[in-house]
């Protein structure tokens, strides 16, 4: 012991001033960087001016430093976006150079060493895998195949509720239920009734808290080069068992033993005929993916949504009236009905606005050097959008914190949100996401009569961890069955 710890400690020293010269002479070598703070520590940057949550303690550096400038996260160069105005500059001048995405531990442990088309950098295989995805897999038409799946899955929530909540109001918890029913949708879809792809959801509970822009350990290479925290072990923990789930999944459905009216089936056909391109690990990580970003994240929005119409009973009232008005008494809310129901459809935009689910969406890396207001910004920096301060901007939106649903009713607000991000790096499961929403929300509406547990608003405070902004608190709320639920029972037994 006596001999290891001057060792260590003469590293972390030496480490210390390569990291800090390093700083240095970058900052020399690139004279027009957007401002930042004028201090930077040593091994850690500005981390020290850094809060959780990240996206609002960035819009505070915001309005001091202004809507673009720069951080330092570690050893690692980061700029900051927070205007509409200079989002669409990168949207339109720059979009190729600021396509790839950073080289953090999750993709290289968890997205099979940077091949799944969230971690993947910009070039011929992720616009391979971007087709297949687009084309092949969340198509229009592969999406309408499915909406079997989606409805019954989403029905089950209702039936679930009815009989606990019968015809008197009765206090039930949403976040476990819509979590569950986003999961089986995904499922259902991705790999029919297996009985491995239930299991997954575990995994992903394990995976979350680790992506975004906030492990010390993507830009502190003393905490990765000596795992401190124990970060990387854990990834390769949770690594090793995923690929272990997504593996039995994959072997399941090989087995043709659940139909062939599922996602990962149509892909194993693919791999018959291009067996080269669509591996085993190609296959696992673009299902990795769509769980990854096509479950929490819908049913996060969800909670938002039902917690402000709780807090706003007008608009749940006129949501209400739209159904009545569109639908009828007779019958079931279904997709098909969606394009008509403007209300709901701008109930979710408002959502998305104010509680964008990723309000940093996912890191961009710039390829080249881009200028941006006069700014450079260097080949290989960080890039985050921080969706959360845009979407609240009140240089761009009226009354940008309140909740009004109207403002959608003007053609093209709606073209102004980036909660499912942007250009090339956009989400391309969006058709997916509203779909999901808009039939779940109309159901649970129209369905059942809501009220907040008392006569206090519900705390829409955020929980502070983790890239996907959940509240809080779990949301709690008084339910009560309307006589239209029998419609679905009887739907239901057929």
């Amino acid at each position: 012991m006596l001999v290891i710890t001057p060792l260590l400690y003469y590293s972390l020293l030496s480490l210390s001033f390569i990291v800090t010269l390093k700083l240095l002479l970058q900052r020399r070598k690139f004279k027009n960087l957007p401002p930042g703070p004028s201090i930077s520590l040593p091994i850690i940057g500005n981390l020290h001016n850094i809060n959780l949550p990240l996206h609002r303690s960035l819009h505070n550096l915001s309005q001091k430093y202004g809507k673009i400038f720069t951080l330092w996260f570690g050893s690692s160069r980061v700029v900051v976006i927070s205007s509409q105005t200079l989002l669409q500059q990168c949207l339109t001048k720059h979009d190729v150079d600021l396509s790839n995405r950073p080289r953090f531990l999750t993709g290289k442990y968890l997205f099979y060493n940077y091949t799944s088309l969230d971690s993947a950098p910009y070039g011929d295989h992720w616009r391979n895998l971007r087709r297949i995805i687009t084309l092949d897999i969340l198509s229009t038409q592969r999406l309408n195949s499915f909406v079997g799946s989606r409805r019954s899955e989403t029905l089950k929530l209702i039936i679930k509720l009815a009989k606990d909540t019968s015809e008197r109001f009765t206090r039930v918890e949403l976040r476990t239920r819509l979590t569950d029913m986003t999961f089986e949708i995904m499922t259902k879809m991705v790999a029919g009734d297996a009985e491995e792809g239930k299991k997954f959801k575990e995994m992903i509970n394990e995976m979350m808290p680790l992506f975004g822009a906030s492990n010390m350990g993507d830009f502190v290479p003393l905490l990765r080069l000596f795992d401190f925290d124990g970060l990387v072990k854990r990834m390769k923990d949770i690594g090793k068992r995923g690929d272990s789930f997504l593996q039995g999944i994959v072997e399941e459905i090989r087995s043709g033993k659940h139909g062939d009216n599922n996602m990962l089936q149509h892909l194993l056909t693919l791999q018959k005929s291009q067996p080269d391109y669509y591996s085993d690990e190609i296959i696992k990580g673009l299902v990795q993916g769509m769980f990854l970003a096509g479950t929490d994240t819908t049913a996060v929005t969800l909670e938002w949504a039902i917690a402000t119409l709780l807090n706003h009973p007008n608009i749940l009232k006129k949501a209400k009236d739209e159904l009545n008005t569109q639908i009828g008494y007779d019958r079931l809310v279904e997709e098909s009905d969606i394009p008509n129901l403007s209300y709901i459809q701008n109930i979710i935009y408002e959502t998305l606005r104010l509680y964008s689910p990723a309000p940093l969406l996912l890191p961009r890396f710039s390829s080249n050097e881009c200028n941006i207001e006069g700014f450079t910004i260097p080949r290989d920096t960080i890039v985050l959008i921080n969706a959360w301060a845009i979407q609240r901007d009140p240089e761009t939106w009226s009354d940008a914190s309140c909740f009004k649903p109207e403002r959608f009713e003007k053609e093209g607000e709606a073209n102004k949100l980036i909660a499912f991000g942007f250009g090339r790096r956009g989400c391309p499961g969006i058709g997916l996401a509203h779909r999901t929403m808009a039939l779940s929300l109309g159901l649970l509406i129209q369905c059942f009569e809501w009220k907040r547990l008392n006569d206090e608003e519900v705390d829409m405070t955020e929980n502070k961890i983790g890239v996907v902004t959940q509240k809080l608190n779990p949301l709690e709320a008084m339910c009560k069955a309307r006589p239209i639920i029998n419609k679905v029972i009887q739907e239901s037994s057929v």
